[in-house]
């Protein structure tokens, strides 16, 4: 029975005592044999898991160090084109201003193209060198509004889609920089206009925030009763609580925090790119309709408020971008 890898059944009681001694005794055995075997593939699945937390961990900091790869390699790039740049456009106004026919086609064409490569070192600079930020308690219905606003005037909402606009009333505030902040509602809302221009019919675009508790890391603690003697898992439990607050919520002291959704019923994300999709010049656009700096300066601004900037997408379906930020203690709810 014991041979065949069977411990859960027990031996019947026997008649003579010499018998159920023996009896108990195996069946002791068996019980001790069984709960080694469960802590065995406890021991194993806890493995698998620290395996997996030390992947995601090594995968976060190597994106960390590209990131500032890009950043030191954009701000160089975008020092020594910028000045060329700039001659040659220069160059190209002079000579636009007496240029005739086919040869101011031409150019008119060439300034085109050098504006293009402006607008990508501009990027760079921008995903490399930050501005200086100006951070105030700031609403984020009255910037997303803003920003609307901002987009209807450029024509941006003359397409046919569905515009939903779901606000929060007593949404709680944010510390922030607005003009940031503002920024990267530009760039996900443009991002989702841009995707929806290719849906012929039914298109929309939903905008929507909303507030909720702050959901914290849990608390393992470094050692439990249970552990096996030997076996120490508090770098396992160590690396739970680095890792829940990066891919969950961001801290928020006010346990409170703030989230702003942009979704569109577009093309989506191909699988392939989803992963990547904040890292710079990746981009799901045509050749020449995006640098693939927009989402990357997004991830780069709402980290410096202290948010995260999470991708979701079924391809074919649609995309959704959720910024959450750390918010102060909503009105509501003060002591």
């Amino acid at each position: 029975m014991i041979d065949d890898g069977d411990s859960e059944n027990h031996i019947a009681e026997a008649e003579t005592l010499e018998m159920a001694q023996l009896d108990a005794a195996v069946n002791h055995k068996a019980e001790r044999l069984n709960a080694d075997q469960q802590e065995m593939a406890a021991n194993i699945r806890s493995l698998d898991e620290t395996s997996r937390l030390l992947t995601e961990a090594r995968d976060a900091m190597v994106r960390a160090e590209k990131m500032a790869s890009v950043g030191r390699l954009g701000a160089g790039i975008a020092h020594e084109v910028g000045n060329p740049l700039g001659a040659i456009l220069g160059y190209l106004g002079l000579l636009s201003r007496n240029a005739e026919g086919v040869n101011r086609e031409l150019l008119a064409a060439a300034e085109r193209e050098a504006h293009r490569i402006d607008r990508i070192v501009r990027g760079l600079l921008e995903y490399a060198r930050p501005r200086e930020t100006r951070t105030q308690s700031i609403d984020v219905n009255h910037v997303l509004k803003d920003t609307i606003e901002l987009l209807e005037t450029q024509g941006r909402f003359n397409g046919d889609f569905e515009l939903i606009v779901d606000l929060e009333d007593y949404i709680p505030s944010v510390t922030a920089d607005p003009y940031q902040l503002q920024q990267v509602f530009v760039n996900l809302i443009v991002n989702a206009t841009d995707a929806l221009a290719e849906r012929k019919s039914e298109a929309r675009l939903v905008l929507r925030t909303q507030s909720r508790a702050f959901n914290p890391p849990q608390h393992v603690p470094a050692r439990r009763k249970d552990d096996p003697p030997g076996v120490d898992y508090s770098h396992r439990r160590r690396l739970v609580g680095a890792l829940g607050s990066w891919r969950d919520d961001p801290v928020s002291i006010s346990g409170w925090v703030v989230e702003v959704v942009v979704a569109d019923n577009g093309p989506g994300i191909p699988r392939k790119l989803l992963e990547q999709i904040f890292e710079p010049f990746v981009t799901t656009k045509e050749p020449g309709k995006g640098t693939g700096l927009g989402l990357a300066v997004c991830s780069r601004l709402v980290e410096s408020m202290g948010g995260t900037i999470r991708a979701d997408s079924v391809e074919g379906e649609g995309a959704t971008f959720t910024v959450t930020l750390p918010a102060e203690v909503p009105e509501g709810v003060r002591s």
